[in-house]
């Protein structure tokens, strides 16, 4: 009996032994530890938009239904050239608080608002987030680009404030103002001639420079760039400097610069891996003085690099800016990295989140492309990407984005602005089969 016992405790040792030396491999994390409910499907607002808008969201709408993903859409149409959003769309948005969106074709011209901007206003999504980077497998003709632009959305002459004091002569408002707020600003003055002009506060700037440091302190970013021209608009500007200065002193370990606008613009196109994240304040240019001085900068850097470019936006770095420079930096970015159609973005205030193609969100394609469903969804993709983790289902983001950089990486389906020819519904095809 002992000696059974003997050779059973042997056999029971080498069991245990190989199980040591050759271990199971173990092939999902178990470091994320869901709250009792978090599976519980998620509504979220889904606005097709314009142009090629409906192509991308579907394609957004097919991948969450093949991943299973805990979340589903309340569908609302509004185009761009509506008078206002209506109110069952902001209705649903402050219930489910996000909301996906494609582009609304933005007028030009004519008298009538972007309801792209009016969505952020009404919403008081703050701050615009434009992610920049480059993807493996797309030849770009800069690498190690990974650039953050954090864009103030509120303020500025972004907001379209304008008026024709004399039949012949249009003036843009842009005011500045310090103040401290200890509750919710409006962002109004009331002036003499009736006008109502977006100011530029101490409060809106402080809040914008806090949420890019916060961003860059828990995302692990090293440099925080402030872009500016208060050489020139010294109190609007030069208030916006002066809260990210303040902030910056209490987030000792990310290192802070600043860079004047139009010098930002051709350091850019010359040498992009240098930035990390930028802030932008709420300033918005017209193509006259400091925007052809912008364009100039573009293009001779462009010229002298041999860096191609086709539009001008938002910067690809950890960036913190005015609302204006922000959307010219931000497209810049875009197109050294792969182009806005690879690059994801969204808008988030103290209570609500959209999320849309990063840069040119007013830019709803040609209808050549919409007719031949040849509209590329990796942006919308990626951004749904932002969205899932924002909603707190990471293991989904993951899938989503490890999903649509082995297509890129592979490069068999591409649509024509990444050198392709498929087809949208060929790219959505494509990701689905590389869901793990």
């Amino acid at each position: 009996m002992a000696r059974r016992s003997f050779s059973l405790f042997k056999a029971l040792t080498k069991t245990t032994t190989s199980f040591s030396l050759n271990p199971i491999p173990i092939s999902r994390s178990v470091t994320y530890m869901p709250r009792p409910g978090d599976g519980t499907p998620r509504a979220v607002t889904l606005i097709p938009g314009d142009g090629i808008g409906p192509l991308v969201t579907n394609a957004v709408e097919q991948v969450m239904q093949a991943m299973h993903a805990p979340l589903y859409f309340e569908k609302y149409e509004v185009h761009g050239d509506m008078n206002r959003i209506p109110a069952e769309v902001i209705e649903s948005i402050k219930k489910n608080k996000v909301c996906l969106k494609g582009g609304l074709r933005t007028p030009v011209g004519g008298g009538v608002s972007s309801l792209n901007v009016s969505l952020r206003k009404e919403l008081d999504l703050y701050a615009s987030l434009v992610n920049c980077f480059n993807l493996p497998g797309l030849p770009t003709r800069h690498e190690n680009v990974d650039i953050v632009v954090i864009r103030e959305n509120t303020e500025g002459e972004y907001a379209g404030l304008e008026h024709e004091v004399v039949p012949g002569v249009v003036e843009s408002l842009k005011l500045s103002q310090s103040l401290n707020m200890g509750k919710t600003l409006k962002g109004h003055v009331d002036l003499m001639d009736g006008i109502f002009p977006e100011v530029i506060t101490k409060f809106c700037s402080e809040r914008i420079a806090k949420y890019a440091f916060e961003y860059a302190y828990l995302n692990n970013r090293k440099t925080v760039t402030a872009v500016h021209k208060a050489n020139i608009m010294k109190l609007a500007d030069g208030l916006f400097l002066e809260s990210c200065r303040e902030v910056a002193k209490k987030y000792p370990s990310i290192k802070y610069t600043e860079i004047i606008v139009d010098n930002c613009c051709m350091q850019l196109v010359s040498k992009p891996e240098q930035f990390d994240v930028m802030l932008i304040s709420c300033v918005f240019l017209v193509l006259c003085n400091f925007g052809l001085d912008l364009l100039e900068q573009v293009c001779c850097s462009a010229a002298g690099q041999m860096v191609a470019f086709s539009v001008v936006g938002e910067l690809s770095v950890h960036m913190v800016t005015p609302n204006l420079y922000g959307n010219l930096v931000a497209n810049t970015a875009a197109g050294i990295a792969g182009g806005t159609g690879v690059m994801p973005g969204g808008n988030v205030g103290a209570d609500y989140a959209v999320f849309e193609q990063g840069a040119s969100a007013g830019n709803v394609g040609k209808e050549k492309m919409v007719e031949r469903k040849k509209a590329n969804p990796v942006a919308l993709l990626l951004s749904s990407a932002m969205m899932l983790r924002h909603l707190q289902f990471p293991s989904f983001a993951d899938r989503l984005e490890t999903a649509v950089k082995r297509v890129i990486s592979e490069g068999k389906c591409r649509t024509k602005d990444l050198g392709g020819d498929s087809t949208t519904q060929e790219v959505v095809d494509a990701v689905i089969a590389h869901l793990d």
